[in-house]
């Protein structure tokens, strides 16, 4: 039995029960307290009200005064401090010329904003040293005037303002903005703000538009030879022991069945036999070309050479993608400090289409092999890594910066299957085009972009 005092101080119970479809239905039975329990109640809600209220009012502070309104504030202060406790009239002089300013400022933080922005772009992939052109539309939604503001607009590690002037209720407001896309990577264009505020900066308003733009920068390419891709060879592509039906390479004749297609009757099986014999052929499959970027920036005289590699890789990448080859384009996979030494791994970039492979290319980046950080694995590891997972190679592309020894290059075509053939880019910027024939590989010494071209085309895979 429970007595009536046991009733009075028991505290407020909740049950939770979850429904077999998935929902939650929370039930709060509240019962009575005593004086005791119900103060500190009170107590916790007024706590947790006051500190919420003095959050948001430091939240609110910290938005809308600026560096140099918290100057002013700063001053303000102790100018009044100094003149209250040393008599020192200077320092109310200091204290009122900050509280003037300020109260200067506030009449520009007054009204709400009800602005309406948008903002499009030409487009959201190009190549790198190209330009995206913009356009922002801001309307002005409320019946009333606002007040001139900035609309800052994020672009990558940059910012591009735009400047509103004073809008009627319903005015319109555009502007044609320009984005800078020089170097190959990612941007990311947003969000947008909108800040309001005095001539001095002392006071600001914003709104914040949570949408944010992506647009891929894809490296420079360049046309190659249609033969660069791959081997002749490989057109007719390579049987397998998977038998079909229909395909190049003939295997043997077997029994018709139902479902059979007469133009591959075997007609002289079948006068022999007196049943009817049809042709069965092996499946033949493309051999696969691997393109190898190396990421190891100790490789690399700088971050022009860099790119130079990235392009080279690329166009290859995207020749043998519009020739319908099977293409692998690999990279080394970014490993912690930890994990060096002890793991290799690589990562392969989709190459459905040309533009998937070049949007996966523009979020390359390198780092060092040897560096305390995160790093990557050399190319060697990469290669290893290829011919342990990836088979049906006919050729592989290393390509590489200057800084790379002629043994490891050796080293990393050593790794890949017997028999293919193996051709190693090293980007060398302002260098002499060559090309260089050894037992294990060709290495091209490539200068300039558009020498890749003239170097494939002079037969370096023969």
């Amino acid at each position: 039995m429970t007595g009536p005092t046991d009733l009075l101080t028991k505290p407020a119970t909740t049950d939770t029960v979850t429904s077999t479809r998935g929902a939650t239905v929370t039930r709060l039975a509240r019962t009575r307290r005593g004086p005791v329990a119900e103060g500190a109640a009170r107590l916790r809600r007024a706590t947790r009200s006051v500190g919420g209220a003095f959050a948001r009012a430091v939240g609110w502070v910290r938005e809308t005064v600026s560096p140099a309104g918290m100057l002013l504030v700063g001053l303000m202060i102790s100018g009044a401090a100094a003149g209250a406790a040393f008599g020192w009239f200077e320092g109310w002089v200091v204290a009122a010329m900050a509280g003037a300013l300020l109260l200067v400022c506030v009449p520009f933080l007054l009204g709400a904003h009800d602005y309406r922005v948008k903002l499009e772009l030409d487009r959201d992939r190009v190549v790198a040293g190209s330009e995206i052109r913009g356009t922002l539309d801001l309307v002005n939604g409320g019946a009333r005037p606002a007040l001139p503001g900035v609309v800052d607009i994020p672009v990558g590690d940059g910012l591009v303002e735009a400047h509103v002037p004073l809008l009627r209720g319903g005015g319109h407001h555009r502007e044609e903005l320009l984005i800078a896309a020089q170097r190959r990577g990612i941007i990311d264009v947003g969000p947008m703000t909108v800040s309001r505020g005095d001539p001095l900066r002392v006071l600001r308003r914003e709104m914040r538009w949570p949408e944010v733009q992506r647009v891929h920068v894809h490296p420079v390419t360049v046309a190659l030879p249609p033969s660069s891709a791959g081997l002749i060879r490989d057109l007719e592509g390579a049987p397998s022991n998977q038998l079909v039906d229909a395909d190049l390479s003939f295997h043997a004749v077997r029994e018709y069945v139902a479902g059979d297609s007469q133009r591959h009757i075997h007609w002289k099986s079948t006068a022999r036999t007196g049943r009817l014999m049809v042709r069965q052929y092996e499946e033949s499959r493309h051999a696969r070309i691997a393109v190898l970027l190396d990421l190891d920036l100790d490789g690399y005289s700088g971050d022009d050479e860099f790119e130079q590699a990235v392009s080279a890789a690329a166009s290859l990448g995207v020749q043998g993608v519009r020739e319908g080859r099977d293409v692998l384009v690999g990279v080394s996979a970014e490993l912690d400090a930890a994990d060096r030494g002890a793991v290799q791994s690589m990562r392969a970039l989709p190459t459905v289409t040309s533009r998937v492979l070049l949007d996966g290319i523009s979020g390359l980046e390198g780092a060092s092999a040897a560096g305390a950080g995160a790093g990557v694995i050399r190319l060697e590891s990469v290669a290893a890594l290829v011919a342990q997972s990836f088979g049906d190679l006919s050729i592989a592309y290393l390509v590489t910066g200057s800084l790379v020894p002629l043994q490891r290059l050796r080293r990393a075509a050593v790794t890949l299957p017997p028999g293919i053939a193996v051709v190693a880019v090293r980007c060398d910027p302002g260098a002499e085009p060559a090309a260089r024939r050894s037992k294990e590989l060709t290495v091209l010494t490539l200068g300039e972009l558009g020498d890749l071209g003239q170097l494939l085309a002079r037969g370096a895979l023969r």
